[in-house]
């Protein structure tokens, strides 16, 4: 890192949870590395194809079903150098712990749920779960649910700890047509779109000419 007072701060990217109904931050995990790569894929809804509708062919249904995959390091070399407590009683599994939560229920729904069954309840449904926004810089901030997590550990101190270990890392993006216009996630999902039109505005159209075409279609 430069030591020129005015060098640019380097970002990071990470997860935001928030309540669902308030919007409140509840918890900020961050990337301790950013990824060198991220791979993103739009499947597109389309409705032509489906229909057999010939008039239907251009029209789209919905956003794209958008997914995110990323992979990140983290490592507790530097602060176990420092002498830092945490690390050096319970290597990363707090970090891991904290990633992990997101894809499980809370253990009291689990035992209410547990007891409302064993005494004849009807079902009552599940409570909500944080809403997780990845944040990858200004221009990325979407409501994401985890759809896939895998952890490599690579390597552990003298109490088997984990002091050094991949992820691999699957978001599915949240859009109105899982959460509705209405909730905080919704918001979050138009305001990403908006940004995205906003951007395509500013890319440079290209010259048919550079494409072989020196007449109109």
């Amino acid at each position: 890192m430069s030591g020129y007072p005015r060098s640019p701060k380097l970002l990071r990217g990470g997860l935001v949870l928030l309540d669902p109904v308030s919007g409140n931050v509840l918890r900020i995990i961050g990337l301790q590395y950013n990824p060198d790569t991220m791979t993103r894929s739009l499947q597109i809804k389309g409705i032509g194809a489906e229909s057999g509708d010939r008039s239907e062919a251009l029209r789209l249904k919905g956003p794209p079903a958008e997914t995110i995959k990323l992979e990140a390091e983290i490592d507790a070399t530097d602060a176990l150098e420092t002498g830092h407590p945490a690390p050096a009683a319970t290597g990363l599994h707090p970090q891991l712990a904290a990633l992990e939560a997101l894809a499980y229920p809370r253990s009291a729904e689990l035992f209410a749920a547990n007891a409302a069954a064993a005494s004849g309840s009807l079902e009552i449904a599940p409570a909500l779960a944080p809403l997780s926004v990845f944040v990858f810089g200004p221009n990325r901030i979407v409501p994401v649910r985890i759809a896939e997590l895998s952890i490599t550990e690579e390597s552990f101190d003298i109490q088997l700890n984990p002091i050094r270990a991949k992820l691999s890392l699957g978001l599915r993006v949240l859009s109105v047509d899982d959460i509705g216009f209405e909730s905080k996630g919704g918001g979050l999902f138009m305001s990403y779109l908006q940004h995205k039109e906003r951007l395509s505005a500013l890319a440079a159209s290209a010259d048919l000419r550079l494409l072989g075409l020196f007449g109109p279609l």
